[in-house]
Formats: C-alpha cells, structure tokens, sequence
C-alpha cells in the first residue's frame, strides 16, 4: 500500500523481537545488532536451508567449520595484508572519517560543513588486528579473519585426502567474518561483524566457464527459493579496477534496498591465485592428480559468495506487506514457509483450563516436529495480528467446539482462510502443507 522504508522494517524487527541493538542498555554500539528470538530462528533457517540445498542435497559438496584465527601467515600469502584495503578521508576541522569512494571529495564535510577540509585518500587496511599470548608486541600479532574462503584453501589437501573426492567438487563453510570497515551502516547490510556462506568450487581450468554460469544460475534458483523479490534483483559485471585483487572475473547480484541499489551476493572466478600463492608461500604441494588422466594441475576455483544478514535484509523487505482488510491495514509478514521463524501458532479461545489445557498439550505435540508458538493473550482478533507480523503461515484456535467435535480451526496467514480441521488429521495436513 505504501512505500517500504528501513524505518518500517526496523521498527517491526525491534518490537517483534527480529533484531535489536547491540549493548542497547549502555546506549549501544556503532552499527551492532542482536538477533532476537525470532530473528535467531529466521537467521538459522537460512543457514539451514542453505546447507541443505548446497550441501547436503549435492554429491559433489563437503562441508568445513574452521577457526576464526588463523596463522597471520595465510593473510600474507592471500594478499590482504597488503591489497584488502579502502581508501579513507578525514575531515581535518572534526576529525570525520569516510571512504573516499563512497562520498563527493569537492563537497563540504557532511558532518561538520566545512569546505576544503578532506585530506588526502590514504589506504585502510579492514583486517581486526589483535593479539595472541599475553604479550602484546609484533610477533604475537593475529587477525580476525576477514572472509571464511582462505581456510577452505590452507585445508585443499587435507580434505582431498580424506574425503576422496574428484574435481570438479566444492567445500562449503558458514561462519563469521569481521571487517573494520571505516563507515559501516544501513542497519545490518553493512557491519564489522558479520556471517557468510561461502562456497569454494575446484574446478579444470578449462571449464570454469561452465561452472561459473552453473553456479550463476543456482544463485538465482536460490533467491526465488528464499522468497526475495525477483523484481529488486540486478546482475552487475564487475569490470577493471573494481575487481578484487585475486578475481578474474566477478558477477555481483544486487537487490534494490530501500537506501539503494547495493550487492547482495557475489560470484567470483578466482583461477588458481589461492592455492598458487599458498602452495609457494608454504612450500607444501597443493597439486591434484587425475586419477583417470593423471594430469597433474593446481585446480582453479570458482567462488559463490552469500551473506547470511543480507540474505535475512532482503528477506525482511521482500516478505513485509500492507493489505487493507475491513477499513484497517494488515501488516503481514509473507515469508516462505522453509523460513517463518513459526511455523504454527496454538491459540485456546479462551484461557479458561478446559481449553488451555487440550490447547497447550496440542502445542507440545505439535512442537515436537515443528517449532511452534502458544498464545492465550488478549482477543483471538489481535493474536492472529501479532501472528501475521511475525509472518506464522499457520493458527490454531481451540475453541469450545473443539472439546465436542475433536476438530479446531486453522488459519492460513496469506488468504485468512479458515477450515476446520480434525486434531487427528493436524500432523497430515502439516506435512502437506510446511
């Protein structure tokens, strides 16, 4: 009905239990967001169901959890500790910090208004830098990983050898990446702690291309699953300078946000510059063998990238809808189902015993293979309200009839269509439709 704004989504994130702000109690922290306990379970669907799809249901993906910190020698060899950098701007009358390419260097300071203020770009390394052992000098320093890909690469040998695996095959990885970002922003879609799903692909060199538009299109399979909104979704050929140092080629899918047109995923083609460069900097022997062929080549890679707080941003936007109903506006959460935080709401007609007892012994039942809410509070009219701005596909009222005829109502959130249904039939039904 009306315009959806950042301002609507994180209002509703905030009082429906989505997201909040981080150390809000201490008046928070730049750009630090809590997932609530509903943003916890819609967060964890989409990991799920990402590892479902591009693991668990592929014969040629492998998994992989590793350690956050990692030797600082993989940081050299990877080149970020000398290319993963952003050009950074101070205003020298306040002190303001900006990135040189995301703001108009002859405008005024947009802080402080003054003109002729900016300094210099001068290159910022983004890599968290901390230390290991009590001691805190040079030879103790580490980093906080700045992406999940590297380690997939330093452990190419060790998973080849014990999953058996041939090329072309994949190793996929979910975990949290930090970034010291100079003006991190636009609530989560851009923040220094974050998570990715990435996938590390090994493929011929000679088909990578192939690949590349395989994967291409599995990532648009993967947005149309995850109910993102197709018309808000662009293919951007990444050309020149604004390729990362280790990219041969990059197609970033991006997603019209209420702030702009920004990049949701990435897909790269790295070549071999990963396992190339570690092999040589480590002196270990990180070549594969045919086992049909036996040629011998360092495999090339082509890289999807997904993050996790964009994939629930663009989520949020694409499920929130106004619909008028009677005079009044309903705002309804029209998630697909795989990723309502809810998937059934139990709600007794009344909190008298004799149905909140059947009522909330039916929730446990059905809690069993579904993750279900149990409400009793305020009219049935405004619980089934707070259940579509959550976006449950699903409410149960257990009524009076219910006690009589073995049968409640069940409610769909998307057409507030009602049928009665028999409590015996609950789990069939469930089944078929979630």
């Amino acid at each position: 009905m009306s315009e959806i704004t950042m301002e609507k989504i994180i209002q509703l994130a905030k009082t429906r239990g989505f997201i909040f702000p981080g150390s809000e109690v201490y008046g928070g922290l730049q750009n630090s967001w809590d997932y609530g306990q509903l943003g916890v379970e819609l967060k964890n669907n989409v990991k799920s169901q990402w590892w479902k799809r591009f693991v668990h249901a592929r014969l040629d993906m492998v998994g992989l959890d590793a350690a956050l910190i990692m030797n600082p020698k993989v940081w050299q060899a990877s080149g970020h500790l000398d290319t993963f950098t952003d050009p950074l701007v101070e205003c020298k009358n306040c002190n303001e910090r900006y990135r040189a390419d995301k703001i108009d260097l002859t405008k005024p300071c947009q802080k402080c208004g003054k003109k002729d203020t900016l300094t210099e770009p001068a290159s910022f390394n983004l890599m968290f830098k901390t230390f290991l052992g009590p001691k805190e000098d040079q030879s103790n320093v580490v980093y906080l990983r700045p992406e999940t890909a590297q380690a997939i690469f330093v452990d190419f040998a060790n998973i080849l050898t014990t999953s058996r695996k041939r090329i072309p095959f994949g190793v996929a990885q979910i975990g949290k990446a930090f970034r010291n970002e100079i003006t991190p922003g636009n609530y989560i879609f851009r923040t220094r702690e974050f998570e990715q799903m990435e996938i590390e692909y090994f493929v011929h060199e000679n088909d990578w291309q192939t690949h590349f538009e395989a994967w291409l299109k599995e990532l648009h399979a993967w947005i149309d699953f995850c109910g993102i909104d197709k018309n808000r979704v662009h293919e951007l050929e990444v050309l020149g300078a604004d390729l990362a140092h280790y990219s041969r080629r990059t197609v970033d899918i991006e997603f019209d946000f209420p702030f702009g047109r920004e990049e949701l995923y990435g897909l790269a083609y790295r070549g071999d510059f990963d396992l190339k460069n570690h092999s040589e900097a480590s002196q270990k022997d990180l070549v594969y063998t045919d086992p049909q062929t036996q040629e011998k080549y360092i495999p090339h890679v082509v890289e999807p990238s997904m993050g996790v707080d964009r994939t629930v941003l663009a989520i949020l936007l694409s499920a929130y809808t106004e619909e008028e109903v009677d005079g009044d506006v309903r705002v309804v959460m029209k998630f697909e189902k795989a990723f309502a935080p809810y998937k059934i709401a139990v709600l007794p007609l009344s909190k008298k015993d004799e149905l909140s007892i059947p009522a909330e012994a039916l929730a446990k039942k059905l809690a069993k293979k579904w993750n279900v809410d149990y409400d009793e509070t305020q009219s049935i009219g405004k619980r089934y309200r707070r259940q579509d701005e959550i976006g449950t596909p699903y409410c149960i009222t257990f009524d009076f009839d219910s006690l009589e005829d073995g049968a409640v109502t069940v409610r769909d959130r998307d057409t507030m269509k009602q049928d009665r249904i028999k409590i015996d039939e609950l789990e069939v039904f469930f089944n078929k439709n979630l």
